[in-house]
């Protein structure tokens, strides 16, 4: 996915996937004061996660090619 970096294309992974996994753990499991979930939070998280996965089976294991 981030080809454009060279040799640094496995710490770009590295760093996408840190970055996506957090986005996609706080919007899935985010609850207000009176323990309801925000749509949007929810729509960002699963959006994160779809690339969190796509990156990691992709890119870093190699596992499928899109």
């Amino acid at each position: 996915m981030f080809e454009f970096v060279g040799e640094a294309e496995p710490l770009v992974n590295l760093i996408f996937l840190a970055a996506t996994g957090y986005i996609a753990l706080h919007g899935i499991r985010f609850r207000d004061e009176e323990g309801k979930s925000d749509f949007v939070r929810l729509l960002f998280g699963c959006i994160a996660a779809v690339f969190f996965f796509m990156v990691l089976f992709q890119d870093v294991l190699g596992v499928v090619h899109f």
